[in-house]
């Protein structure tokens, strides 16, 4: 079983408890897979002592097809359910589901809001080109993925407008350094 779902979770969790001074924040990643989201998730959560909701760490955990789309959904509710509960208790959480609809983020920043968090989304875009090779490398994936779903991903993926950045509240942390370098993602920054 993952060490951080199963004993560094709990952990995790009253670290955030302990140590959080920034008030309740919801922190949303947004991007395809292989943009790094996971990378960031991990470094903001290392940061700002947040909890970090990750779908396919869960799915893995649980020894269920990451692609179970059903199973999926029922966990992120869960975790939606959890972050709120963390929300309402001061803290700093993070979603790590790729946000692929505007819909979706909206409803996260709404719900958010009206538990009193600020709330920020990250952006990460990269290439579908370089996506595929990341995917590639990291080799997780079972069955493998083919360049022609990742093509099929950034056409259903709806990226965030300017005008959407504009609904959330500023970053606490810049990320100076890049995800990975070949080449970097580009940042976009509400």
């Amino acid at each position: 079983m993952n060490d951080h779902f199963s004993g560094g979770y709990l952990s995790g969790i009253i670290l955030a408890m302990e140590k959080s001074d920034i008030g309740p924040r919801l922190i949303i990643i947004c991007g395809l897979p292989g943009s790094g989201k996971t990378t960031l998730a991990k470094e903001l959560e290392r940061k700002l002592h947040a909890v970090r909701f990750s779908p396919d760490e869960w799915l893995d955990a649980l020894s269920i097809n990451i692609y179970d789309e059903e199973k999926r959904a029922k966990i992120e509710a869960l975790q939606w359910k959890l972050g709120k509960e963390l929300l309402s208790l001061g803290l700093a959480v993070i979603i790590e589901w790729g946000t692929w609809g505007r819909s979706e983020r909206d409803m996260l920043r709404l719900r958010a809001r009206a538990l009193g968090a600020a709330v920020e989304l990250y952006y990460l875009f990269v290439p579908k080109d370089v996506l595929f090779g990341r995917i590639q490398r990291r080799g997780t994936e079972n069955p493998t993925i083919e360049q022609d779903a990742v093509s099929r991903w950034t056409k259903m993926f709806q990226a965030p407008t300017p005008e959407e950045m504009a609904l959330f509240d500023k970053h606490l942390v810049e990320i100076l350094s890049p995800v990975e370098t070949d080449p970097p993602p580009k940042f976009n920054k509400s």
